[in-house]
This record gives structure tokens, C-alpha cells and sequence, in this order.
């Protein structure tokens, strides 16, 4: 029997601190052995108490950081530990990171640890602040895993939603206990397509369709912590680009199947993961349509086929698509990989509770152009990302 992982969570302040108890607990369900260190602002969320009743160890703050025989506690619990999770990771404590100080027991540990995962948590604004932004991608460029905040309700009460929550239990554990992922895109060139297009029939209405951008973004931060040079083009997305790629802004099927066209040709790997609209109406209005009778008619045309003309340009790249189906997927993907020259398809199912649009799980199923496939079970879209990346990276050194 091997032993469980140890694990230390570095609490830090913030509002989000109040879910430090449960994350212990849910790492200690996982197998995890578990200790916590604090932050002095940590304890104004949270209680000395709370933390050392879930993990049942005493907890490191500054008054116990050196024992009196002179035991440095960071230095001792660095060897222990197989990985450390600060959680929540407050904008104050990637900054301390990112500088190398070493001014509480959580900055100490981090420095003195091989393996740190930062989950930060802080308001919208304050997450996608420069200054924040650079302390994220130095902590990146020296090793360290940071998460993507989560969306949704804020802590403060005129905060209102946002992305800057701290990520749920599942995914916080799950992103610790996998194994690290490898660097295997260093020197690579990535190319990610996300969200959904927009078609317009008049100044103020449009064709499109709910997807988030969620999938793709994922894919692209998954790529990029790979060691990736990564290209995203979007369209109107619910989530924001994410930090460390080159990010494209598009609305309709045209402007991307333009805009992918120059990366495309440099890129080693696409990732099609966009809902592109199939149909734009002939004639668009350039006034608003007023309403008029009971009934109405609306004349369609097919947009471009972004992956079908990529294909054709195709000269070395190994192409991945993303497809939804309500019935018949497998074989619907399969053909679609034949025709499109694809590695395999990421075949999802709208009608399939943790498979459609918008959320923050997946469940897709990889389907071969011979038919062949792997159901990947439900997982955050992170992890089906990684997945994703797993196969293409096999594909690459084929």
C-alpha cells in the first residue's frame, strides 16, 4: 500500500479563506494527509480552531513558524510535503510569491516547497489588473501551477459575479492529486479556436447559439502551461481570454475563418474547439426589422466551413475538432474525422446532463476517423482539456 499524499494548504486572506475547513476535509477524503499553514490575514476569515479540528494537526502560523529548539518549521514541512495548495491565494500572496519574500509561514513554505499550486480569489477587477496579471505569468515562468478563478457570485456583497472565485472543492482537489503534467509542448505552436460566432440579421439581431467559450479556453491555458506558444481566436465569449496566449477577437463565421488562416499555416496543433454557425441569413437588414403579421420567413445561407478550408491548407498540423450530436454521434464524428483529415474529434452531447453548453464539466468521447474511440468520464473542463491534450500530444511524435 502506498502512502497518501501529503499535502499542505496555505491559507491566505480573503473571504474565501471560509472554505478552508471543508477543501482540508475533501483532500483528506481524497487520501491526502494534510497540514495548514496561515497567513495572519487568513485568520480574520477563519478560525485557528477550525483549521487544526479538519486536519487534525496543529496549524503553522507566525507564532509557531520556530520551535524553541530551533526547528525551522517551513524547511521541516517542505521535506514532508509532496505538494503545497494555497488556497485561497489573495492578490497580496502572488505578489509575495512572485517577489521571493518570504514574510509569513505560507510565503516561507512556497519558496522552500518543488511543487506549488496557487488557486487565487480575488474581485473581477483586481484579477485582471496588469500588476496581477505580470505576478501570475512570473510564478508561471518559474514552475509554479496557478488556477483559473472560477465565475460567479463574488464574496463582497456589491460585487456582485465575476471571474474570481475560488474554484470548488472537486476541482481544487483533483488539480492536486494528478500527477503533474509534463512541459511537452515546449517549442510547439498552438493554435485554439473557442466560443460561439455570430451571424446578424438586422442592427439587432443575431444567429448563434449558447456556447461559452469555457472548453476553449481551457484547452488554451492547458496548452500554454505546457510550454506552448498559443493562439486563441474567439468569438463573444462568457469568459475572459485567458493571460499568456495571443488572443483574437471575432464575431461571425467569415471574420474567423480569416483570422485563422496566418497561425493555421504556422502552427503545429489546432484545436477546433469554436461553435461556429452554420447559416448567416442572404440578405441582411441595416435597420432593425419591425414586426409585422403573425408569421415570417428568413432566407439562410451557409456560412464558410472553418475546418473544412483548414484542412486544405493543411500541410504538416495535426488538426483536432469538437463536435455535438444528438443522435448517432460516433459515427457522424468518425466520418467527419475521415473527411476532414482530423486526429480524432471531441464528440460531446448536448442533452447529456455535464456535456452541453456553458458549465464548468464536460464528458466528450474521442472518436478516431476508423471509427475507434475512448469515453473520457465527467470531468471539470480543465482536466478534459488536459486529456484532450494528452492524445494530441501522442499524435504530434507520431
Amino acid at each position: 500500500m502506498t502512502r497518501p499524499r501529503r499535502v499542505v494548504v496555505g491559507v491566505t486572506g480573503g473571504v474565501a479563506a471560509i472554505k478552508a475547513p471543508l477543501l482540508v476535509r475533501r483532500l483528506q477524503d481524497a487520501g491526502a494527509e494534510v497540514r495548514v499553514a496561515v497567513s495572519r490575514d487568513a485568520l480574520r476569515f477563519v478560525t485557528p480552531l477550525a483549521l487544526a479540528t479538519a486536519s487534525g494537526s496543529e496549524i503553522l502560523d507566525r507564532d509557531a513558524w520556530f520551535r524553541p529548539d530551533g526547528e525551522a518549521r517551513h524547511l521541516s514541512w517542505a521535506r514532508w510535503a509532496d505538494a503545497m495548495l494555497v488556497a485561497p491565494a489573495s492578490a497580496d500572496a502572488l505578489a509575495a510569491a512572485a517577489a521571493g519574500r518570504a514574510d509569513d509561514p505560507v510565503s516561507a513554505l512556497a519558496l522552500s516547497m518543488k511543487r506549488v499550486l496557487y488557486a487565487p480569489a480575488m474581485n473581477a477587477a483586481m484579477w485582471s489588473a496588469p500588476a496581477v496579471r505580470r505576478n501570475v505569468d512570473r510564478l508561471r515562468d518559474d514552475g509554479h501551477e496557478v488556477l483559473v478563478p472560477a465565475s460567479g457570485r463574488l464574496g463582497a456583497v456589491d460585487e456582485g459575479s465575476g471571474v474570481g472565485r475560488l474554484p470548488d472543492e472537486a476541482s481544487l482537489v483533483a488539480a492536486v492529486m494528478r500527477d503533474p503534467r509534463p512541459r511537452d509542448l515546449v517549442g510547439r505552436r498552438v493554435l485554439v479556436t473557442a466560443g460561439p460566432t455570430r451571424e446578424w440579421l438586422d442592427p439587432v439581431r443575431f444567429l448563434s447559439n449558447p456556447s461559452s467559450g469555457r472548453m476553449g479556453v481551457a484547452v488554451a491555458e492547458a496548452a500554454r502551461d505546457r510550454g506552448a506558444e498559443v493562439t486563441l481566436v474567439h468569438g463573444p465569449m462568457a469568459v475572459a481570454a485567458p493571460h499568456g496566449v495571443r488572443a483574437v477577437a471575432v464575431e461571425t463565421a467569415r471574420e474567423m475563418a480569416e483570422a485563422v488562416e496566418a497561425p493555421f499555416d504556422a502552427c503545429d496543433l489546432l484545436v477546433m474547439s469554436a461553435a461556429v454557425a452554420d447559416w448567416r441569413p442572404s440578405e441582411p437588414a441595416d435597420q432593425k426589422v419591425p414586426k409585422a403579421g403573425e408569421t415570417s420567413s428568413l432566407n439562410l445561407v451557409r456560412t464558410p466551413d472553418v475546418l473544412a478550408a483548414l484542412a486544405k491548407r493543411r500541410t504538416r498540423q495535426t488538426m483536432i475538432g469538437f463536435a455535438m450530436e444528438t443522435d448517432q454521434g460516433v459515427e457522424r464524428a468518425a466520418d467527419k474525422a475521415r473527411r476532414k483529415g482530423l486526429a480524432f474529434i471531441a464528440l460531446n452531447y448536448p442533452r447529456r446532463e455535464g456535456s452541453g453548453f456553458g458549465g464548468d464539466l464536460n464528458e466528450v468521447t474521442l472518436v478516431r476517423p476508423d471509427g475507434t474511440s475512448d469515453a473520457l468520464p465527467r470531468l471539470s473542463k480543465r482536466e478534459t482539456a488536459e486529456r484532450i491534450l494528452d492524445h494530441a500530444v501522442h499524435e504530434l511524435g507520431a
